[in-house]
């Protein structure tokens, strides 16, 4: 649940007391597509206390939309795509790409451990997707907003490792 915070904690004390609590997932994504979509994001991986944010590209994004949680976010930014595969490394990397999707969401059985789940992706990052996930939709709009996808898959992945018997 919520950690609610004093309202005079100074920032670094907020960030100390999230770090033990951090989730073991990266999330990342480009900045020039939606100035608003990438302060959404950020704001629902604090809610998901997402380990870092990694922002590809140097597109500022919208503020307000993240509501200060940037603040108590560990923010990375990379100039490139290959600067990005640098910073993933050896780190399972999985796609959300409807268009692409070798598997869904929903039948994921678990994330790896250090999972980098990508959002917003150039065709030429999807060669090195180890699993390019897909989120079930119906009707004929065929996406979803770039936040909300990031929230069902943020919440899938909290879904199996907080599942009653887990123990990771």
């Amino acid at each position: 649940m919520a950690i609610t915070s004093p309202i005079d904690a100074d920032v670094e004390e907020v960030r100390d007391a999230l770090r033990p609590l951090r989730n073991d997932f990266t999330v990342a994504l480009h900045t020039a597509e939606n100035a608003f979509a990438v302060g959404a994001i950020i704001r629902v991986a604090h809610s998901f206390l997402a380990r870092e944010i990694v922002l590809i590209g140097s597109a500022p994004y919208y503020e307000k939309a993240s509501m200060g949680m940037e603040k108590y976010e560990t923010i990375v930014r990379v100039p490139s795509d290959e600067a990005f595969l640098d910073h993933v490394g050896a780190r399972p990397l999985w796609a959300v790409e409807k268009d692409a999707a070798t598997t869904s969401v929903t039948a994921v059985e678990a994330f790896p451990p250090d999972v980098v789940l990508l959002f917003g992706i150039p065709k030429a990052l999807l060669a090195r997707a180890t699993v390019t996930i897909g989120i079930p939709i119906y009707g004929v709009n065929h996406s979803l907003p770039l936040a909300v996808a990031a929230g069902i898959v943020m919440n899938e992945w909290a879904r199996r490792h907080y599942a009653p018997g887990t123990t990771t």
